[in-house]
């Protein structure tokens, strides 16, 4: 994690460009580059048509909607653990949108801007069935896949540190070749965010029934994405097309009625999609701008039962990810 920190840190003075107004170089470019993972189902995950689908993907989809008119004029640059916050840094990618979990040295170390949290994650175990195993306490003496330059190595060591287990890591550079070496037999155990072992034993195992994520996590991981520190213009648009989504299932503004309740819905409604307020002004960008979004991905809800809920092969249940009136703990900010 310090090499880690320390790279990041100094890839900050790369390029003069990267502090250039991300807005106005989206808008020249005429398209926008979004960092996302090299595969994590339902986050961002190429189809059988070779399409980037997830969660993140539409993130990313929804902000080229808002910003550019257009959601597929995207470009979807796939990023691993090690080299996302400099892509980033550098002016690679205009935004991340990578299962990144949002930390206080992030936030305070790198030069970058962490957005508000678009899903609520903890750190959890993969083991097989027949292993038999009910606990993280139950994993003492175990091997651990793990992916390198992530929090989970810094989380698993700490945990371990902390109840006086044994957990030897068995670090991966890439998500992927992770997978195959625990699918192989190579560790007793993977960690990795809960969402994302749900999606490696739906996608990548061989027989996902031989295989178990156990119930306890270890962590917090609020990931969402991030900007570059200095464009503050840049940076609440992110952020907003965020609230957007949320805001929108909250006032029932779907993909399918967004057009009709921009004309007759609530007030809040109207705000939000660009019939009265000037909001988007505000932002730099056409009233319609998030409009735009819901219509090319849906409010947030459908989102999420698309990518990871569902209506998706992992079946995640909202829990935290559900709306505040709902026992969640998605808040939007009020569009007013």
């Amino acid at each position: 994690m310090k090499r880690l920190l320390l790279a990041a840190a100094a890839a900050i003075g790369l390029t003069a460009a990267a502090s250039a107004a991300t807005l106005d170089t989206v808008r020249q470019r005429g398209t926008l580059a979004c960092g996302v993972s090299t595969g994590f189902a339902g986050f961002s995950v190429a189809d059988s048509r070779g399409e980037t689908r997830g969660l993140d993907a539409d993130y990313c989809r929804a902000i080229a909607a808002a910003v550019l008119g257009d959601a597929t004029k995207v470009r979807f640059v796939a990023l691993t653990a090690q080299n996302r916050f400099t892509a980033l840094q550098s002016g690679e990618i205009d935004v991340l949108l990578r299962n990144s979990t949002q930390t206080f040295l992030r936030d305070a170390s790198i030069g970058l801007n962490q957005g508000p949290v678009n899903f609520y994650d903890g750190q959890g175990f993969a083991v097989r069935r027949d292993a038999n195993v009910r606990d993280v306490n139950g994993l003492n003496g175990a091997t651990v896949c793990v992916a390198q330059g992530t929090t989970h190595e810094v989380t698993l060591g700490d945990v371990a540190r902390a109840r006086r287990i044994t957990l030897q890591p068995v670090v991966f550079e890439r998500v992927d070749t992770m997978y195959q070496a625990f699918f192989a037999g190579r560790c007793d155990a993977m960690t990795q965010d809960a969402s994302a072992l749900a999606g490696a034993l739906s996608t990548a195992a061989p027989n996902a029934a031989d295989y178990v994520v156990l119930s306890e996590t270890i962590s917090k991981e609020p990931l969402g994405p991030f900007t570059r520190n200095g464009d503050d213009q840049w940076s609440n648009i992110v952020a907003w097309v965020h609230y957007g989504l949320v805001e929108a299932e909250e006032a029932g503004v779907t993909q399918a009625n967004a057009e009709e309740m921009s004309r007759s819905g609530p007030p809040v409604a109207q705000r939000l999609l660009g019939t009265t307020g000037e909001f988007g002004a505000r932002l730099g960008l056409d009233n319609r701008w998030m409009l735009n979004a819901i219509r090319a991905v849906g409010n947030y809800g459908e989102v999420f039962e698309r990518n990871v809920g569902g209506g998706s092969s992992l079946k995640l249940p909202r829990g935290l990810n559900g709306l505040w009136n709902a026992g969640g703990l998605m808040y939007a900010i009020p569009f007013r």
